[in-house]
């Protein structure tokens, strides 16, 4: 019985395959929009200037874990992983409208702090790191249930098809589906916020 428990726990093991998309040295693969940019900072990415939106081109994601190691400069560092992009973004804004942003800032409400869906579905927890310390959170894309789960801990689940609340701002995301499937990128909110990001995969 042992050996038999061995095999289906290494079979699960070696079945997850994790794509490593950002490379540690270089911006190959990503292509960024708008007036912000990335910096590679020391192996990492680091949030610089103004708006922008930092996205990977080579392939649209669906059913998968996508996994981001990160680190915020202070509480209201504000930064996003972008999800279900139907097409290649022109400008920062079409990522806003068209797809989900699972923010990245600790210093939000439940509807806009680390975890939540912008706007669209709240945090249920608050287990974000102070700033300066790496933080892991896993972006699971199941169809149309996202799951979010910060530093071990789940955060948010979100279905497509459930309520949200009424949209009040500009800003804030047009409401409506998103495909199953979709590109991915990281959001340069503003020329104050600083984040890093050590790590991007995909696990599928």
């Amino acid at each position: 019985m042992r050996n038999v428990l061995f095999s289906l726990a290494f079979l699960t093991v070696v079945s997850a395959a994790e794509q490593q998309l950002f490379n540690g040295r270089n911006l190959d693969g990503w292509k960024m929009v708008g007036p912000g940019e990335f910096a590679v900072e020391d192996g990492a990415l680091k949030t610089v200037g103004g708006m922008g939106l930092l996205y990977y081109e080579r392939e649209p994601f669906g059913n998968c874990t996508v996994r981001v190691v990160f680190k915020t400069g202070s509480d209201r560092s504000n930064s996003g992983v972008f999800i279900r992009l139907p097409e290649k973004p022109k400008d920062p804004w079409y990522a806003v409208h068209n797809g989900y942003e699972v923010q990245i800032e600790a210093g939000g409400d439940e509807w806009h702090a680390t975890g939540s869906l912008y706007s669209l579905a709240k945090t249920i927890k608050g287990p974000q790191k102070p700033p300066g310390e790496w933080n892991t959170m896993d972006i699971v894309l199941n169809g149309q249930k996202t799951t979010v789960i910060l530093n071990g801990q789940k955060v948010n689940e979100f279905e497509g098809s459930q309520p949200v609340p009424e949209r009040k701002q500009w800003y804030e995301p047009v409401r409506g589906p998103r495909p199953d499937t979709g590109y991915i990128g990281l959001q340069n909110h503003d020329a104050r916020s600083v984040v890093y990001f050590k790590s991007v995969s995909v696990i599928r």
